[in-house]
């Protein structure tokens, strides 16, 4: 068994980004915004090919060299805008790389050690065994060579500082040349690529007025761009700006966003098309400190509610301040099929009551698994079970903890990640049971739960062990579970202590307290030395 690693709370947010609707936008202001959009995406799309072809030779003199040719088509702040986002899109390509190369390793080794072993050669408990026919043998050896020349291409393009990317997404572009498997015309792809290509985002600056100068947002709600200088004559207010008619208001975090404007401190802006829905939209992001972690023992005062997550709902179980499970389980139930915004929406729903009902039982703490399925879900490592790979993969892991971690910092309640290993198999094997009786049914993920929020607590998972079975020693083994963890001698045998097992009466106490040998003389002769039983051991 593989050491595990001890349970933290998790860091608060250091960022928040909002959303809104830009309502009631005229079709001349929908044309202005589109012409912005795709006059930008051009400069980003020509600014990130050369920052591509600089790969690892890129310096500052050369990012000056881009923010000056930018600026003289649009504006130093955007041009600002432009240079970052090609930088941060960069660097995501070259992380996305590196962990494309170490899941090729790790595909080659499986395949590697599968191919060494005879056909049919069973594994062990954590080692795979060979293929089961000569068929699928020869056919994993075809795609070892296939995945050593991937991986070879991979290094030399991570060597040489060559990424591959796509403005737009490649998901996207591939859907091009399968327009009816994707249920959509040339036109409405055409509409959805554009869309995806176009560049109308801004950083804040503080100290600035309403804390943006390229997209502002009064506090009243009012929006004005900062028009291009090759747009400037669009412009229906001094300065090159362009005033929308539409106000927009942020219903969540609403007052911490006019606290800011307010105070001209920096906010982010991003406007983007919903093409399916036909609606703008404006995100407003800013920094926030991050508060202070709460220590783990602080957390834990009032109990903790064990969360396990599953494909299709949360199983969750609330747990005293000793680690006894009490009350019912809870399950909460979100369906992840449909577009991203429909899974988004649902694991915000999902979160939403398990925060409300963790308030309602006053807990402050919530244990959930420290999961990270970027190096399980490989076709190597799960083989044929496809539908397993696809299982894990839908499982939103980074997500859920994102969100949750977010949301629970905003009442209060703070995130406890734990180790995963052997919850689900240890809850089931001590806890489901035990939990399951005639007006209750409990699952193996409420049993999890339950392991989860135990191991938060720092107790083990195991129950209280019942009596050997055998007799009243210690033939079948220590019953050292029932001894708390901090006890003296908790793994030594059980010292024998004197008196009557029931401990009823007294020692040296009774009838024959005065001659305990008359009790255990030997029938053979009274000239024999006598002998005396040792009291039996008492349990602890």
């Amino acid at each position: 068994m593989r050491e595990l690693v001890a349970s933290f709370v998790v860091p608060g947010p250091s960022g928040v980004a909002v959303r809104t609707r830009l309502k009631q936008l005229t079709p001349a202001e929908e044309k202005v915004l589109a012409l912005v959009g795709a006059h930008l995406g051009s400069l980003a799309s020509r600014d990130l090919k050369a920052r591509c072809a600089q790969g690892l030779e890129h310096s500052a003199e050369a990012w000056a060299a881009r923010k000056r040719a930018l600026t003289a088509v649009s504006s130093s702040r955007w041009a600002g805008s432009l240079t970052k986002a090609t930088h941060d899109q960069w660097a995501l390509a070259r992380r996305g790389q590196l962990a494309h190369i170490q899941s090729l390793e790790a595909g080659i080794r499986t395949i590697a050690h599968r191919l060494s072993l005879p056909v049919g050669a069973k594994g062990s408990k954590n080692t795979p065994g060979g293929y089961r026919s000569t068929r699928e043998w020869h056919a994993k050896a075809r795609r070892l060579h296939v995945l050593e020349d991937r991986l070879e291409r991979a290094r030399a393009d991570h060597k040489a500082g060559v990424v591959h990317v796509v403005r737009g997404g490649k998901r996207l572009a591939r859907t091009r040349h399968h327009l009816s498997d994707a249920q959509l015309t040339e036109d409405q792809w055409r509409r959805l690529w554009e869309a995806e290509r176009w560049f109308l985002q801004a950083d804040g600056e503080s100290g600035k007025r309403y804390g943006n100068e390229t997209i502002r947002v009064s506090p009243d709600g009012e929006v004005s761009i900062k028009l291009p200088a090759s747009l400037a004559q669009l412009a229906n207010a001094p300065h090159g700006r362009y005033i929308l008619t539409a106000n927009v208001r942020f219903p969540h975090r609403g007052q911490e966003w006019a606290d800011r404007v307010a105070a001209n401190r920096a906010v982010a802006y991003r406007i983007h098309l919903d093409v399916e829905r036909g609606r703008w939209y404006v995100t407003a992001a800013w920094q926030i400190p991050v508060s202070p972690t709460v220590p783990l023992a602080a957390a834990l005062a009032h109990g903790v509610i064990g969360v396990d997550l599953n494909a299709d709902h949360l199983a969750a179980w609330r747990l005293d301040t000793h680690g006894n499970p009490t009350g019912s389980p809870r399950r909460f139930f979100y369906d992840l099929t449909g577009t991203a915004d429909h899974r988004d929406a649902q694991v915000r729903h999902v979160l939403t009551r398990l925060l409300h009902w963790a308030r309602t039982c006053g807990v402050k703490a919530i244990a959930v698994e420290d999961l990270d399925f970027t190096a399980e879900k490989t076709r190597e490592k799960h083989g044929r079970r496809k539908r397993f790979r696809q299982l894990i993969s839908g499982m939103p892991t980074g997500k859920l903890r994102a969100r949750l971690t977010s949301m629970a910092d905003q009442t209060g309640i703070s995130v406890i990640a734990v180790d995963p290993a052997y919850t689900s198999r240890w809850g089931a094997q001590h806890w489901q049971k035990p939990l399951t009786h005639d007006h209750r049914k409990t699952t193996r993920h409420d049993a999890a739960a339950v392991a989860i929020g135990r191991r938060a607590q720092g107790h083990p998972i195991r129950r209280r062990t019942t009596p050997p079975p055998h007799d009243r020693s210690d033939r079948a083994g220590h019953r050292t579970v029932q001894a708390d963890r901090r006890a003296p001698g908790r793994e030594e045998t059980r010292p024998p202590l004197p008196g009557p097992r029931t401990r009823s009466v007294p020692p040296e106490c009774g009838a024959n307290a005065g001659h305990q040998n008359a009790q255990h003389r030997s029938g053979r002769s009274a000239e024999h030395e006598p002998w005396q039983q040792e009291s039996l051991p008492l349990s602890l």
